[in-house]
């Protein structure tokens, strides 16, 4: 029987710095003991988009105080964690960097064994932290960077159905607000306008939508938006709020076409699995355009209609966070998985399938994700 545990996550791949204290009983249930998360919205809120450089100066500057206020609300000690789980990629170079090397230090000065954890394996075993799945499941990750359907069929076992061939969706979003002249992060302020406009006064492309292949394409619908508020300009509040819920509709209709198939497919790989055990089928979402009230919508309508489960974790856990962190990390012991070796570097490309073919980002170090 696996032990209780115990375990200090850390997260600094993008523009959060978090620290969490997690623990793991003997039969899987979870208790998260501290949260902390720092956001560094305001640090790069001028420039539009994240800036790598004063990311990774603010985790430096912020990491070892969120790390002692983690364990001080967990009201425990480094001598009462048993590993330390720290992001080791995929994300931005720098701040990679920043929360490994404090990982390393800490588990060195500690006595303690450190897991390196993939930042996408993280939101990938969240939702066994907050819902208590069985494995397998398919997960919807839809972020600044990411846009995958993922089949989740065990702790390191993963099945990338498909990938953005160009844009992630969350990207889709900022660079919509910000050709619109809306405020980041794009997505809350795109969702926030569409409130008010009229989904059906610009018919934007469905990228894929009707093809077999599960992958996704953002760029096309980028462009249209594009070009439809040049063909208006300039543009009154009225026009960027009906521009925001077309472009919101567009998005909400390929998802459902997209994710529709994907869950066809889930049906009929894993025939005998679900009705054998009374469970319905899980469709769990994670990342931060998770947070879109409409998308969701949409996905629960379609789960559903099929049948399936709609797992949405709460948003915070939606968002980057060590708390995920610390899970997978607890998750990865659970198995029997031996620590990292304190040498282990950071990745800024580090696909959770890494069989799945190369569609975006590649380059000589593989594929993004």
């Amino acid at each position: 029987m696996v032990p209780f545990l115990r375990i200090l996550g850390i997260e600094t791949s993008c523009d959060e710095t978090a620290a969490a204290v997690v623990e793991r009983d003997a039969e899987g249930h979870s208790n998260v003991l501290s949260d902390v998360v720092l956001s560094q919205l305001d640090e790069h809120s001028a420039y539009g988009g994240v800036v790598p450089e004063i990311a990774a100066r603010a985790h430096v500057e912020a990491l070892d105080e969120l790390i002692e206020e983690a364990l001080k609300r967990a009201n425990v000690s480094l001598n009462d964690v048993d590993a330390i789980a720290a992001t080791s990629g995929p994300g931005l170079i720098g701040g990679l960097l920043v929360g490994l090397m404090t990982g390393k230090a800490i588990a060195r000065a500690a006595g303690k064994p450190l897991y390196a954890i993939n930042h996408l394996e993280g939101h990938a075993l969240t939702a066994r932290l907050t819902d208590g799945l069985s494995f397998p499941y398919l997960m919807l990750l839809v972020s600044g960077g990411h846009t995958q359907l993922i089949l989740v069929r065990g702790v390191g076992q993963y099945e990338r159905w498909g990938t953005t061939i160009d844009d992630a969706l969350g990207e889709a979003f900022d660079k919509t607000a910000k050709l619109l002249g809306l405020p980041y992060p794009g997505g809350p302020a795109v969702e926030r306008m569409a409130r008010d406009g009229n989904p059906d006064r610009f018919d934007f492309p469905r990228p894929l939508v009707g093809e077999a292949r599960l992958d996704f394409s953002f760029s096309g619908l980028k462009t249209a938006v594009r070009q439809a508020a040049q063909d208006i300009a300039p543009l009154s509040d009225q026009d960027v709020a009906d521009i925001c819920a077309s472009f919101q509709k567009a998005v909400s209709r390929t998802l459902k076409d997209r994710i529709g198939r994907g869950l066809q497919r889930f049906k009929t790989e894993f025939p005998t699995i679900f009705p054998a055990t009374g469970e319905k089928p899980a469709l769990v979402v994670a990342g931060g355009v998770a947070a879109n009230l409409e998308l969701r919508g949409t996905l629960q309508a379609l789960c559903d209609k099929n049948g399936f489960r709609f797992v949405a974790p709460p948003l915070r856990l939606c968002t980057d966070n060590a708390v995920m962190i610390a899970w997978a990390g607890l998750e990865r012991m659970a198995t029997g998985a031996a620590p990292d070796a304190l040498d282990v570097q950071p990745r800024s490309r580090w696909p959770l399938d890494s069989n799945a073919e190369t569609l975006i980002g590649f380059g000589k170090r593989g594929a993004k994700a």
